[in-house]
């Protein structure tokens, strides 16, 4: 009796053990040694667990582990760089799986549980010759088929893409995901993450082949919402299909919102990405710095940093096409554009772009592989109206007609303000069949007998016809001088030169605007009757000072003269049309000697005075 009661006291000591080893777990250390040697024998990485290793049997059987580090072998990438590493940390991971197929000796885990992941992906500036570092080691098995999996959960993920020696690193932080695997082994993959300030969230679906099919093609949907990315939701599908680090991108079609497009593309990622793609778009829209970014000031550019340093760790070949292509405020219909990315040097191409009912042809470079980028544009534009154009592209709408133009520029900077500020170069530009949009120069000319204005004095009703406005600048420094700037329209010239500063955007002329007594445009034959002011026409461009050199209607005449010019319109209209009746006589009688003022052929007749009452408002 008395053995009885003890082996009674064991059995209940040992059920008593037993619930609290299934509550708590089991310690495992043993499958830690097992799992590590399986993971190096097969792969170049190693499996370290700093922290515990437990074996559960409630409500499931499974495993979990603490500080879990899977990197390299030898913990150096494929340069053999110690600092540059490939490198995934694990908090915490733990998988349920089925006792049968433990039996069986196939696992089936029913869900991984990953928490705390950080997986560092390194940058690479040049391309290596990776395939031994990332062959199967002498010995291994590679046939053993891994383990089915039917469930993953993230929470708390992390990524992070980075360069130790060019001090880079982006993030992708709070990633978390869930991923199932059915039966038929359809993928459903969702998500979110943050990317910077820019939240992210996808969504992939796909239908995986059985492992023993080999390059076998996987149809994939993917979607993405990407606010402040992208204008709108992306949505694909293509024909996916992995050849050892390659990956390629077949039968591909989408939409950005509702406007869809397609083409191909294929990633190499051994060692430092290359890209490979052709995609044609309905509508493609590229939002730039200034563009996202509103400014206080309209004088000014936007000094947001201009992050393209990322170039540099992708090299590439594309060929985008669009039937409209949106660059900030900018406009291109249709648009192609060929480009090669190697070493942080990007080089475009475009011919017959489409741009404002005329054309463009010409190239871009882009070099990120410097401390500062450097850019260099050469582009020719025949055709283009000039009102959209300089308005989209330089915030300017005074001047609009049919623009022929040669660009060969170059800059560097971080921003929109230091790139013009910096811009060299030449451009030669020639506007034909336009107006002078809010100014009527001859009215211009009437005010400034008056003394200095402020601004264009500017009306939307009011315009001035040209027939041809054409110059030629030299760039330096974001200064854009000229010395033959010509203006040739009905009842007006202007002739002059002086400094644009681009980057601040103001103006520093000095021009010599005319009356002349011709309708004649630029066809005309010889040099009409004139009267002219010069004007000098400095500050902001769009609101600049202009005054006048009243001295210069009297040929240089002192104080007294501008003080009667400026008594009043009248005689000033009646000198002017007085000085006009006299050209013209002069014409008309070839080197005869001018009438005296007696003769009624030397004053204003009735048209010359109904002209100049319409040229200065009376």
């Amino acid at each position: 009796m008395r053995a009885l009661k003890i082996l009674g006291g064991v059995i209940a000591a040992v059920v008593v053990a037993a619930m609290g080893l299934l509550l708590v777990g089991m310690p495992a250390g043993f499958l830690t040694s097992r799992v590590a040697d399986g993971i190096a024998r097969a792969t170049p990485y190693r499996l370290t667990v700093n922290g515990a290793t437990r074996l559960g049997l409630w409500p499931s059987l499974n495993v979990s582990m603490s500080d879990v580090a899977l990197e390299r072998q030898n913990n150096r990438d494929d340069n053999g760089d110690r600092d540059n590493a490939a490198r995934l940390t694990i908090g915490r991971m733990q998988a349920d799986l089925t006792l049968s197929s433990l039996w069986s000796g196939h696992p089936e885990i029913t869900e991984l549980v990953i928490d705390g992941a950080d997986l560092r992906i390194p940058l690479h500036r040049q391309r290596q010759a990776a395939a031994s570092a990332r062959a199967a080691r002498p010995g291994a098995d590679t046939s053993a088929a891994p383990p089915k999996i039917q469930r993953i959960t993230v929470t708390s993920g992390r990524l992070i893409f980075f360069n130790t020696r060019d001090h880079v690193e982006d993030r992708i932080d709070g990633l978390s995901a869930r991923a199932e695997i059915d039966m038929s082994r359809h993928l459903d993959l969702t998500g979110k993450a943050r990317a910077g300030d820019h939240p992210l969230t996808f969504a992939v679906k796909a239908s995986l082949p059985d492992p023993s099919a080999e390059r076998a093609s996987v149809p994939v949907e993917f979607s993405l919402e990407a606010p402040g990315l992208l204008q709108a939701p992306l949505s694909s599908e293509a024909q996916l299909r992995i050849n050892g680090s390659l990956v390629m991108i077949n039968d591909l079609s989408g939409k950005i919102g509702d406007r869809p497009f397609d083409g191909w593309a294929s990633v190499d990622l051994a060692s430092k990405p290359q890209v490979k793609l052709d995609l044609n778009f309905k509508q493609l829209d590229i939002t730039t710095a200034n563009q996202s970014t509103p400014q206080n000031d309209q004088r000014t550019w936007s000094n947001d940093p201009i992050e393209l340093s990322g170039l540099n760790y992708v090299d590439g070949e594309a060929r985008l096409s669009a039937a409209e292509l949106n660059i900030g405020g900018t406009h291109f219909s249709p648009a192609a554009l060929d480009a090669s990315l190697a070493s942080g040097r990007l080089k475009g191409t475009f011919a017959n772009l489409g741009a404002y009912g005329g054309t463009a042809s010409g190239s871009i470079e882009l070099d990120v592989s410097r401390d500062v980028a450097v850019y260099t544009l050469r582009c020719d534009l025949n055709g283009v109206r000039a009102l959209p154009l300089l308005s989209a592209a330089a915030d300017f709408d005074k001047l609009d007609g049919k623009l022929q133009a040669r660009i060969d520029v170059s800059s560097s900077g971080q921003s929109q303000q230091a790139i013009l500020s910096n811009l060299a170069g030449t451009v030669s530009a020639n506007f034909q069949d336009g107006a002078i949009r809010g100014l009527n120069v001859a009215q211009m000319i009437r005010a400034l007998t008056s003394g200095t204005l402020s601004g264009w004095q500017q009306s939307r009703e009011q315009s001035t016809d040209l027939s041809q406005l054409s110059a030629s600048f030299r760039l330096d420094k974001g200064q854009a001088t000229t010395a033959d700037l010509n203006l040739v329209g009905p009842l007006v010239k202007v002739t002059g030169g002086g400094t644009v500063d681009i980057g601040a955007k103001t103006l520093s002329l000095r021009v010599d605007p005319k009356l002349v007594m011709t309708p004649e445009g630029q066809g005309r034959k010889s040099d009409p009757v004139a009267f002219g002011i010069p004007v000098v026409i400095d500050g902001p461009w769009d609101d600049p000072r202009l005054t006048p050199d009243i001295a210069s209607l009297s040929g240089g005449g002192n104080a007294d003269n501008k003080s009667d010019n400026q008594a009043g319109g009248n005689s000033l209209s009646d000198m002017i049309g007085g000085l006009i009746q006299q050209g013209l006589n002069a014409a008309r009688r070839g080197n005869q000697p001018n009438p005296s003022p007696n003769d009624p052929s030397a004053r204003p007749n009735n048209q010359i005075n109904d002209i100049m009452k319409q040229l200065f408002g009376r």
